[in-house]
């Protein structure tokens, strides 16, 4: 037996489908899930994440106006188990010069019975995983840290968390192997947590999305430059 729980490659479906379905519910009155159209010669950019990502998308997409067409999926990817089961979906047909990606919060999510979404070990298995995968795609990648969640991890009775540091460790250490990019977002904002963070809450205010935006807009348009220097890694 495993010493860890491990979700069953038949169940992965059928959790990217529950996803799917609420997600879907909530896109409509979402902008930032929304489909957008490319224009034409500019290089194709993803967003993978949750709804920190969400959160930051349309700042992005402004940022890097006639620079990048960037794209998220139309979902919150929640954790690595649910990026397994639909990275394929999100990748599609098409190319993509640079993926700015993280999973990180609903894994370290302790759910009210006392059971992890993904143990550390298991995170880490599941980042490997999709690292290969992604880089299976051509592009040129940027993992995200994991931002930080407030009162210890500890929001509510039935809201609570493993610790963050754990978890940008073991992601930092799967990246710097892989030779993945990192966009320190947790770095970024945590000298102004008080300020742009909502209270009690893992999301941000307007100023801190568009904050972690201009940190995601910079590290892309770096990997653009090198990306016409040089061929993706």
């Amino acid at each position: 037996m495993l010493p860890f729980p491990i979700i069953p490659a038949m169940r992965l479906p059928i959790l990217a489908a529950v996803f799917l379905l609420l997600n879907l519910a909530g896109s409509a009155a979402e902008p930032a899930t929304a489909p957008i159209q490319d224009q034409p010669g500019l290089p194709r950019v993803l967003l993978i994440g949750d709804s920190i990502s969400i959160g930051y998308t349309l700042p992005v997409r402004t940022a890097l106006a006639g620079k990048a067409n960037v794209h998220r999926p139309a979902a919150n990817c929640g954790s690595t188990g649910v990026g397994l089961a639909s990275l394929k979906d999100w990748l599609g047909e098409g190319k993509w010069a640079v993926i700015h990606f993280n999973f990180g919060l609903h894994d370290a999510k302790l759910p009210p019975e006392g059971v992890r979404h993904s143990p550390p070990a298991v995170y880490e298995k599941n980042l490997r995983a999709l690292v290969q995968q992604l880089q299976a795609n051509g592009a040129r990648l940027i993992w995200a840290t994991t931002t930080p969640v407030p009162n210890g991890g500890n929001l509510a009775p039935n809201r609570r968390f493993d610790s963050v540091d754990k978890y940008n460790a073991i992601a930092r250490k799967v990246m710097d192997e892989s030779g993945v990019a990192i966009d320190d977002l947790n770095a970024a904002i945590a000298p102004r947590i008080e300020e742009l963070q909502n209270k009690g809450d893992v999301h941000f205010s307007t100023q801190g999305s568009e904050l972690l935006a201009g940190r995601v807009a910079a590290s892309i348009e770096a990997q653009l430059r090198r990306g016409q220097e040089s061929p993706a890694r």
